[in-house]
C-alpha cells in the first residue's frame, strides 16, 4: 500500500521491476490476444487483477494522499476530499481521451485520413500515464512492489490492446516503444527526487482514477464480447491474495 515517507524501495528490485513493466508493450502484440472478438479470457482476468489492486490498495490510500496534500497547502472545508477529487479527475480525463480518439477514429472511416495529431495526444497521455507508475515503484517494500507490479504489468496487457485497437500499425510501430520508455523515465525520477510526499499524494488517486477507466472502458462495451467470470475471476483470486500476503 502507499507509504507516504517510507523508506526507498531496494534499487536491484525496482530496476527489475521497471524492465518487466516495459515488457507488456513491447511483447504483448506477439501473444496473439489482442483485437480478438469475443475477448481474450486472459485481458479479461489481467482487467479484474488491476481493479482489484486500486479497489484494496489504493483507493485505501486515498484519504492518506488527501491529509498529505492538505498538509502542503491551506486547509480548507474541501480538503478531505481532494485525493478523491484528483481520483476523478484522473478518471475524467481518461474517459475524455477515449471520446476524443473514437471521434477521430470514426472522421477518419469517413474521410480516409487519420490524425495523427489524435494517435501523439493519446499515447503521450498514456506515457505520462506510465511514467507514474514508474514513479511509484520506490513507494513501496518488496513484498508491496512485487503485488504492484505484477498488476500494473497486467494493465499494461489491457491498455496495450486497446491502443492497438485504436491504432493498429502506427502504435506498433512507434507508440509502444513510447510507453515502455517512458515506465523508465519515470522510475529515473523517482529515483532523482526521492519520493516527494506531494507528488506521491497525488499520483496515487490519479492512477487509481485512471485505472478504473482504463478497464471498464475495455470491458463493458456489448462489441468487445468481454468475459465476465474471467474477469471476476481475476478481480477476486488477486483481491484474496492481496488481504493476505
Amino acid at each position: 500500500m502507499l507509504s507516504i515517507g517510507a523508506p526507498r524501495a531496494d534499487t536491484a528490485a525496482v530496476v527489475v521491476a521497471t524492465v518487466a513493466l516495459t515488457l507488456p508493450h513491447l511483447f504483448a502484440g506477439r501473444l496473439g490476444v489482442s483485437g480478438r472478438i469475443p475477448r481474450s479470457r486472459w485481458l479479461s482476468i489481467a482487467g479484474g487483477v488491476s481493479v482489484a489492486y486500486v479497489f484494496v490498495h489504493l483507493l485505501p490510500d486515498v484519504g492518506e494522499a488527501a491529509a498529505t496534500l492538505a498538509a502542503h497547502g491551506s486547509p480548507t472545508a474541501f480538503a478531505e476530499h481532494h485525493g478523491y477529487l484528483i481520483a476523478l479527475l484522473g478518471f475524467v480525463t481518461f474517459y475524455g481521451l477515449e471520446r476524443l480518439v473514437r471521434r477521430s477514429n470514426a472522421d477518419s472511416d469517413r474521410t480516409g485520413s487519420a490524425g495523427d495529431g489524435i494517435f501523439w495526444i493519446h499515447v503521450s497521455s498514456f506515457a505520462a500515464y506510465n511514467a507514474i507508475v514508474g514513479y511509484l515503484l520506490w513507494d513501496r517494500e518488496l513484498g508491496s512492489l512485487l503485488l504492484f507490479s505484477v498488476a500494473m504489468a497486467l494493465h499494461f496487457f489491457v491498455t496495450d490492446d486497446g491502443l492497438r485497437a485504436h491504432h493498429g500499425r502506427t502504435y506498433h510501430r512507434r507508440g509502444r516503444w513510447v510507453l515502455a520508455t517512458a515506465v523508465i523515465v519515470g522510475a529515473v525520477a523517482g529515483y532523482a527526487l526521492e519520493n516527494v510526499d506531494l507528488l506521491i499524494a497525488v499520483f496515487v488517486p490519479f492512477l487509481a482514477g485512471g485505472v478504473i477507466l482504463n478497464v471498464i472502458k475495455e470491458e463493458l462495451p456489448s462489441d468487445r464480447e468481454s468475459r465476465f467470470w474471467a474477469f471476476a475471476v481475476g478481480a477476486a483470486g488477486y483481491a484474496v491474495l492481496l488481504l493476505f500476503v
